[in-house]
């Protein structure tokens, strides 16, 4: 989820269909990016997630001035959320088709475990949507997706603004924990009306012989953000210290 989409925050590899800017190879021959169709293509996809995203941001803005409070705004962008994040997985068929340098299998699982995240619990257990964890993630991840699809579209147009280049590679050393945090709360409230409810679990016996726990898979899946926070935090701390750097270098030359 938030950990799983920090990994794509400091590749460049991204799902959002953009190569890396101009100084982030980690070599001196240029990669070569997609055709020119494709890369319309590409603009035009990232465009369309960035606005998409402005939209859910200033949906949560005016909510909260309507209601003059932060609790359940959730409701107020459940359906540009729901849309967008789906709309996420146009991510996996770009590395697929090959028209983004990336991982179907690293991509996938980036997309997927927020769509998962979406549908299978914030949707699913109608309780927790009034939680204000939800607002934290939903919160962390608007941010975080604005500057994502913005510096994939600059990227393409080889045009990047020094400020996309650095919000992406500082803004997460707030917007990850936090995002990562509004998850584990969310999913920990999930917990005892999946149990209750025995949501998605599958009891023996039955015709094939299987059973399928959800309640324990969920306390899994928190499990393992324990390994997993701290090495792909630290590992983003190294790529904005190599990104920036560099940047710099290149400033001093011009």
């Amino acid at each position: 989820m938030a950990a799983a989409a920090a990994a794509a925050a400091t590749k460049g590899n991204g799902g959002g269909g953009g190569r890396a800017g101009p100084s982030e190879g980690s070599g001196t021959r240029k990669k070569k990016g997609p055709g020119p169709l494709a890369t319309a293509y590409l603009v035009i996809y990232n465009v369309v997630m960035t606005a998409g995203w402005l939209v859910i941001a200033v949906g949560l803005v005016r909510a909260y001035l309507a209601k003059g409070s932060y609790h359940s705004l959730y409701y107020s962008i459940e359906k540009p959320l729901k849309f967008f994040q789906t709309g996420a997985l146009l991510e996996v068929l770009h590395c697929a088709i090959g028209i983004v340098p990336s991982s179907v299998v690293l991509t996938s699982f980036q997309v997927m475990s927020r769509v998962f995240l979406i549908w299978a619990v914030t949707h699913s257990v109608k309780e927790v949507q009034t939680e204000d964890s939800v607002l934290l993630f939903v919160t962390a991840w608007t941010v975080t997706e604005i500057i994502r699809y913005s510096f994939y579209t600059f990227s393409l147009l080889n045009h990047l603004p020094y400020l996309i280049k650095w919000a992406r590679y500082t803004l997460f050393i707030v917007l990850y924990p936090m995002g990562v945090s509004g998850e584990l709360l969310t999913i920990y409230a999930a917990l005892p009306f999946v149990r209750q409810a025995g949501l998605y679990s599958i009891s023996l016996p039955n015709k094939y012989n299987f059973s399928f726990d959800y309640y324990a898979f969920l306390i899994l899946i928190m499990i393992s953000y324990i390994p997993l926070f701290p090495q792909l935090y630290f590992h983003m701390i190294h790529q904005r210290r190599k990104v920036l750097s560099r940047s710099e270098e290149h400033k001093k030359f011009e």
